[in-house]
């Protein structure tokens, strides 16, 4: 395994300018925002006096766990004379591998931002159920027995001369109407796929026409993208919770299978370069997907979702309220809709992946935070590499399309 480091584009989280005497300062980045030992934790900034007179301002950083929980504070007088800067360093001893939440604030202005120890070394302990298998190939085996039915239909105003766009429709799982765009090169011949999953209620987008090297289809799982205006799920991440064979997510993940079956059914597409991606939901898409059909070559799942349940609930609002909502109205006790819960967490199927992982992650996301996205990453056995945008929140830089590119590229 192996981490990738971006070099950053510019010098600080972000400038952060202060009223008092003039004052005003700028986080210092390290690296990429993620420490490893021997280093220890440490935050930097740069102090600005930008003012006629010399300025004082007391200057405090609180650090917590990424529940919430207090760990440390630091609190220092500092004075810059005029027209003068500052550089300060506090450094500090992290009690596990994990993420941290800094605050830090002087000159009248507060930054607040994440930072990293040893992400690799997180442990989040599976709690698979013992049927989990079973379960999953039981899954499959109704997914087979459902004829596709794919339907074609050219979108001439979307298409391009060097690529064809068609809407697609096909039958999942429990005879499932799902959909998609598809793109084809034009130029006869055998080319790579690259399948897209989206992220939780996404507008459905269509591949680039303008791309001639890879045919290149984008899902819509049951009742989201294309299929919201028939969407019978509700809020889909709290469908079924009562039940393991009515949860959403198992015939969402059975939807993933499906749109491998659509491209492996297509003449131009080569068998042996069939890549994944997808940012969000669609970056757990992208993880199970690669568990429950290893027909995938390489995938490049980004931000994450859907990993380690009872951490990420204790890290975030979002999905947390929706789901222990709907827990409650329900009757359901922890230990049965953790059990439930169980047999769609992405760190317990994250052992079954066979091909290569490049995955992204957002340093400051509070959606699916970094905690969440190492729960499942730590348990791929295959290789593996990741990439830390220390500055982004659910989302990652511009620089990870054309990495996802050359990496899907090295596969080929």
């Amino acid at each position: 395994m192996k981490k990738i480091a971006f070099i950053l584009l510019c010098g600080c989280f972000g400038v952060l300018p202060g009223t008092a005497q003039e004052l005003s300062f700028e986080v210092l980045p390290h690296a990429d925002g993620v420490f490893y030992a021997p280093e220890r934790p440490a935050v930097e900034l740069l102090l600005t006096n930008g003012a006629a007179q010399q300025g004082t301002t007391c200057v405090r950083l609180t650090v917590e766990t990424d529940d919430h929980r207090p760990l440390c504070a630091f609190s220092q007088q500092a004075t810059v004379p005029a027209g003068a800067q500052l550089p300060l360093r506090f450094e500090f001893q992290a009690p596990a591998p994990g993420f941290y939440r800094c605050t830090l604030a002087a000159a009248d202005s507060v930054a607040r931002f994440n930072i990293g120890f040893e992400p690799e070394a997180i442990v989040s302990l599976g709690d698979a159920q013992p049927d989990l298998k079973e379960f999953w190939e039981e899954a499959r085996a109704e997914l087979d027995a459902v004829d596709p039915c794919y339907e074609m239909t050219l979108l001439p105003e979307k298409s391009s001369k060097v690529r064809e766009i068609y809407l697609v429709r096909m039958k999942s799982l429990g005879g499932e109407t799902i959909s998609g765009y598809y793109a084809r090169p034009v130029k006869r011949g055998k080319y790579p796929v690259i399948v897209g999953y989206m992220g939780y209620g996404s507008k459905p987008w269509c591949p680039d026409p303008n791309n001639p090297d890879f045919a290149e289809f984008v899902l819509s799982v049951r009742g989201q993208g294309l299929n919201e205006p028939e969407n019978t799920y509700g809020d889909w991440i709290t469908w079924g919770l009562d039940d393991k064979m009515h949860y959403y997510y198992r015939g969402a993940f059975m939807d993933l299978v499906r749109a491998i079956d659509f491209v492996c059914s297509r003449e131009e597409v080569r068998q042996d370069a069939i890549f994944a991606e997808g940012g969000s939901q669609g970056g757990a898409f992208t993880l199970a997907a690669c568990a429950l059909d290893h027909r995938i070559r390489a995938a490049a799942p980004y931000i994450p979702f859907l990993s380690d349940y009872p951490d990420y609930f204790r890290i975030v609002h979002w999905p947390a309220e929706p789901v222990l909502r709907r827990q409650k109205e329900l009757g359901i006790p922890d230990e049965e809709l953790y059990r439930t819960l169980s047999y769609f967490d992405i760190k317990n199927l994250a052992p079954w992946i066979e091909c290569p992982i490049m995955m992204g992650v957002g340093l400051q996301d509070e959606v699916c935070p970094p905690h969440t996205n190492f729960s499942g990453y730590n348990r791929i056995s295959t290789e593996k590499c990741y990439r830390v945008f220390p500055r982004c929140g659910h989302d990652v830089g511009p620089e990870w399309w054309p990495a996802r590119t050359e990496f899907f590229k090295k596969y080929l």
